[in-house]
């Protein structure tokens, strides 16, 4: 039997789904653990699904299923039911019981997942522990527990966070923002911003014997560079401090001939911000050696 993906598979519209599909959190697997190796799940879906069935023997069939498969591989789709019970029908239908899929290689677990989500039943294997306790909490365990799981998890979730702010939350202040509000007839609206994570670098004392500056190592101090969103840090000198400031859309304006993607370190050569003073390669991977970064 000659396969569908065989045949024909909508790849510049799956490969667009699959690239829309990192800017999504909620409710993906990919925020259950890192994996470096992750496939995309419209991907995964699309071509278990193009795999499984056969090809068609009309163009216009052809055409019809191709149709199919990109709507299958949207992310608003992967929990439609109408969408997700015609692909389980069509395998059904085919094999007359939910054919097995084996990933010998499974790392995240994307392709049995969406195995499991058609309808088959999915294998994996892994010899990577942390591959394994990431493929059971999602393949095995919510099966094997369900809403009881769902429970759980926010009950301990809760119970870690509640700790985790008892003992570091002091290093995670917020601040109230006072801006005008039209709508309150320019009064002021306060907003609390929370810290949620910190930016750090290693440095080195400035060797210019006149200043002694710390160096904060950074390669470029962009924050955001986007068509419609540049952001950067601003490296700025008090006495000699080195302190930095927010600035570009949304905040200060970016100061004239500051170049973000120009950091303090290239090649191992750092440049001082405060004194320009310039220590060469040598300099800084002995600074290292002895403990001073």
């Amino acid at each position: 039997m000659k396969r569908f993906i065989e045949d024909i598979f909508p790849v510049k519209e799956v490969s667009e789904h699959s690239v829309r599909e990192k800017n999504i959190r909620h409710g993906h697997i990919s925020t259950l653990h890192i994996w470096w190796a992750r496939r995309p799940l419209a991907a995964s879906r699309a071509t278990a699904y193009a795999v499984l069935i056969p090809s068609c023997s009309t163009d216009e069939e052809k055409e019809e299923k191709r149709k199919f498969i990109v709507e299958l591989s949207k992310w608003e789709n992967s929990l439609k039911s109408d969408v997700i019970e015609k692909a389980r029908k069509d395998i059904l239908n085919l094999y007359g019981r939910p054919p097995r899929i084996l990933d010998c290689f499974a790392g995240g677990g994307s392709i049995p997942l969406e195995a499991l989500r058609l309808g088959c039943e999915a294998h994996a294997v892994e010899y990577n522990p942390v591959a394994v306790l990431i493929l059971k909490c999602t393949l095995e365990y919510p099966q094997k527990y369900g809403k009881r799981l769902v429970e759980d998890v926010s009950r301990w979730g809760n119970w870690v966070l509640e700790r985790a702010k008892e003992e570091i939350g002091k290093f995670y202040p917020s601040e109230i923002l006072e801006t005008n509000d039209l709508e309150l007839e320019g009064r002021k609206r306060k907003e609390e911003l929370k810290t949620v994570g910190y930016i750090w670098a290693r440095t080195i004392p400035c060797q210019n014997p006149a200043c002694g500056a710390e160096i904060p190592l950074m390669r470029q101090f962009w924050l955001a560079k986007k068509e419609k969103k540049r952001v950067s840090l601003y490296p700025y000198v008090e006495g000699k401090e080195v302190k930095f400031k927010i600035v570009g859309d949304g905040y200060e304006e970016m100061p004239e001939g500051f170049d973000p993607s120009k950091g303090t370190v290239k090649g191992a050569i750092a440049t001082c911000p405060a004194c320009g003073f310039v220590s060469d390669a040598s300099t800084v991977r002995r600074l290292f050696q002895q403990g001073k970064a």
